[in-house]
């Protein structure tokens, strides 16, 4: 994995927390989002710790570059798009909200305990989302809830939402909330494997490709209301 923060201090601190486990090898540093890009390129980690303030590209960028809609035709030779998980302080709400819609896989706040980090890379690189519920709701909710339609009626011929079902809207709207699939199954009263089933029928008809960006979506097309 790949360690990218403006601060020298804090890259150690992540670089030794994540090298002390027998499962994560830190194959490098950068200082700033254009040297991320170019040494993810170069090292092709599977997991890039991203902070949002660099100087130059920031990590938001940088993030897009790397894991964004046109990252996978950049690297020229099938390369494997590596997994971003954006490191940041908890006041920079719009810049998280922008960072997950660039293509970061989650989040984690500078301040986590080292486990949690550890935690965050081992769910990003085994290709899940990292969402923790009460910082969505607050972070990606306060945002788009500046920025969603007004018109919260039915889904017009032809919007994406009007291939949902209204199961599969209901189970959307719940994973936007930040529940689990062991949340969302205990709330409407079925199994664990039926909700997986539903979340890959989601993604699929919305061509999404992780929870991270089924909750943008849910929040950007006004399915979520936000109440604050």
């Amino acid at each position: 994995m790949l360690v990218c923060d403006d601060q020298g201090v804090m890259r150690a601190g992540f670089a030794a927390v994540l090298s002390s486990q027998p499962d994560i090898e830190v194959v490098g540093e950068a200082g700033d989002g254009a040297l991320a890009v170019r040494e993810a390129r170069r090292l092709r980690p599977d997991v890039v710790v991203m902070d949002i303030q660099m100087p130059g590209i920031d990590g938001i960028e940088a993030t897009r570059q790397l894991a964004g809609p046109n990252a996978a035709g950049l690297t020229g030779d099938g390369a494997t798009v590596p997994r971003v998980l954006i490191v940041t302080n908890f006041n920079l709400d719009e810049y998280v909200y922008q960072a997950l819609r660039a293509g970061a896989s989650g989040f984690l706040l500078k301040d986590a305990p080292p486990a949690e980090l550890i935690g965050a890379v081992r769910v990003v690189a085994a290709g899940e989302s990292l969402l923790a519920p009460a910082v969505t709701r607050r972070l990606i909710g306060r945002y788009a809830g500046r920025i969603r339609p007004s018109d919260s009626g039915s889904p017009a011929a032809g919007h994406p939402l009007g291939g949902l079902s209204p199961r599969e809207r209901e189970v959307l709207t719940l994973i936007a909330a930040g529940l689990s699939n062991a949340e969302i199954a205990g709330s409407l009263f079925i199994s664990a494997e039926t909700v997986k089933t539903y979340v890959s029928r989601i993604l699929a008809k919305l061509g999404l490709r992780d929870r991270v960006q089924a909750v943008v979506f849910a929040y950007q097309e006004g399915l979520v209301s936000v109440r604050d």
